[in-house]
């Protein structure tokens, strides 16, 4: 994906969004391939991802991979498969770690099912990284006093955690080492919102009026 960023001098990033999970509590349809104004929320992430200037864009599918690898054909991103995607997602994002260039000296890691993340989300966090306190590894949204995400890192934290076995993740390394973590607060409840369940898409559309709807051929996978 191209740089929109302007300089060279910036940091190379890369992304690693996590579309692997099975939506048990979807009735077992891909949350990803829900669809906003006709849009599916994986299509909006990878346009936001793609407009603030990320560098390249790793996609790393599980359950439904054949439903979601044909969705994004015409987008420029390496797309993974995780063969067991029921080991958890720091599974997932080792996998897609290992996918990104040695040219990225960043990584943000996104999720498949933020409805609202847009592109100016997307460079707000990367400003926010870039202008991190010295000695910060990690720079996570922080709004009303929870996390949110995307969550950017350091190659650095990138390589312990490749270092580390599939159960060790962002989180993981967060709570290792506590000092190192840039807690970015901000209003912006973008970062903050996702949906995991039916009643998490009622509740969006009575909060926000955003309307996510499941898109006409896609039936439910449950036994």
């Amino acid at each position: 994906m191209a740089n929109d960023r302007g300089l060279k001098t910036q940091t190379t990033i890369g992304a690693v969004l996590l579309a692997a999970g099975s939506a048990s509590r979807m009735g077992h349809r891909p949350k990803c391939l829900l669809e906003l104004d006709g849009v599916p929320l994986i299509h909006r992430q990878l346009m936001a991802l793609s407009q603030a200037g990320v560098d390249e864009v790793v996609v790393v599918v599980g359950h439904f991979a054949e439903d979601i690898q044909q969705a994004i054909t015409q987008f420029p991103v390496k797309k993974i498969l995780n063969p067991h995607p029921d080991d958890g997602q720091n599974a997932s994002l080792h996998l897609g770690l290992k996918a990104l260039s040695t040219q990225c000296k960043a990584v943000l890691v996104a999720l498949a099912d933020q409805p609202l993340i847009e592109a100016q989300d997307i460079q707000a966090l990367i400003s926010a990284y870039e202008q991190r306190p010295i000695g910060m590894q990690v720079v996570q949204p922080k709004v009303d006093g929870l996390p949110g995400n995307p969550v950017m890192f350091s190659v650095e934290v990138c390589q312990q955690i490749l270092a580390s076995d599939n159960s060790f993740g962002c989180r993981q390394w967060q709570k290792a080492q506590p000092e190192r973590v840039h807690h970015w607060v901000t209003t912006n409840s973008h970062y903050r919102t996702d949906v995991d369940t039916l009643e998490d898409i009622d509740a969006l559309a009575q909060r926000t009026g955003v309307k996510l709807l499941w898109p006409s051929t896609l039936k439910s996978s449950a036994p």
